[in-house]
């Protein structure tokens, strides 16, 4: 049986004359990523006004128009798993989770199982988003699977495209509380420094020269003192992969914790290893959005888990 097509009409911006079709589309499209666009030009479903365009990389005229044919979403092959997950808000076009530490977030090698994607697939059976190439939950960004906190998914394609243009005009209101080591000088400041991948080491973030990377602003402000410690709250103006973790670390202050960005302090290492702390002291404790069909301003609040409140416990000077 045949699967359905559904059509779509892209104008590209100005702003975007001589860009890569890819990149272009993606810029008129935001609920699409630019990956997902690649494979469908490639695959012959894109259309501009010069007839079928299967290169990505050709350049895209500012003010064209191309149509976008989009095959219904392929039947998901994650498994439904029934894992507790703890519910903050749901109606019937999106669902607020309080994700605990450790969840991965997406099945990939090596956790093809065990995920959020397959709780969530459970517990909102036969109610998710199509939008990404299969029906799979709409989740709109991520967290880190050691990082604790607040995460949103979609579960109504129209929900998916409201809440695909509130990140991208970064008017997601998302703020972590994390403990950083060493003392901040200042009691509040701001890092605006691009991210992207280590030249050294592909698997890592890192800062990179201002023509390179993604944009990338933290605001942090300092909440408490602690040993040799302070805890902070960082409000991201963007979502960047490990940005919060990256930045701090570029300024000399790395999460306690961290296995990654991190050099666990000789007075740090011994309390971890007592308390049994194996994660970056970071938790996603506040997030505000438009209900992207209802209109109306949402915004919800997370304590820190346990673990890392026994962590500032110990550490309180």
């Amino acid at each position: 049986m045949s699967r359905g097509v559904s059509i779509i009409e892209a104008r590209i911006a100005d702003t975007a004359d001589g860009w890569r079709l890819d990149r272009a589309l993606a810029d008129a499209v935001p609920t699409m990523s630019r990956e997902r666009l690649k494979a469908l030009i490639s695959s012959g479903q894109v259309t501009g006004p010069e007839g079928l365009a299967r290169d990505p990389a050709r350049k895209a005229p500012g003010g064209a128009v191309f149509s976008v044919a989009i095959p219904e979403p392929e039947p998901a092959h994650n498994i439904a798993q029934d894992i507790a997950l703890t519910v903050v808000f749901e109606d019937e076009h999106l669902i607020v989770i309080d994700k605990q530490a450790g969840l991965v977030v997406h099945p990939a090698a090596g956790n093809l199982d065990g995920t959020l994607v397959n709780a969530l697939l459970h517990h909102c059976a036969g109610q998710l988003s199509g939008i990404g190439g299969v029906a799979r939950p709409g989740i709109v960004h991520r967290i880190d699977k050691d990082t604790s906190g607040l995460m949103l998914a979609a579960k109504t394609d129209r929900a998916h495209e409201g809440l695909a243009r509130q990140f991208k005009s970064h008017s997601i209101d998302r703020r972590y509380k994390a403990i950083v080591s060493g003392q901040l000088k200042t009691s509040e400041g701001t890092v605006n420094a691009n991210l992207g991948r280590s030249s050294t080491n592909r698997k890592k973030m890192a800062v990179v020269r201002e023509d390179q990377g993604k944009h990338a602003i933290t605001h942090w402000r300092k909440l408490h003192q602690l040993r040799d410690a302070s805890l902070v709250e960082c409000r991201l103006e963007t979502g960047r992969t490990h940005q919060v973790r990256v930045h701090m670390a570029s300024i000399g202050h790395p999460l306690v914790g961290d296995p990654v960005y991190g050099s666990t302090r000789p007075q740090h290492r011994q309390l971890l290893a007592t308390l049994g702390f194996q994660r970056q002291a970071l938790h996603a404790a506040h997030l505000g959005f438009i209900h992207p069909v209802k209109s109306h301003a949402l915004a919800f609040d997370s304590e820190i888990p346990a673990d890392m409140q026994e962590l500032f416990d110990t550490l309180v000077v």
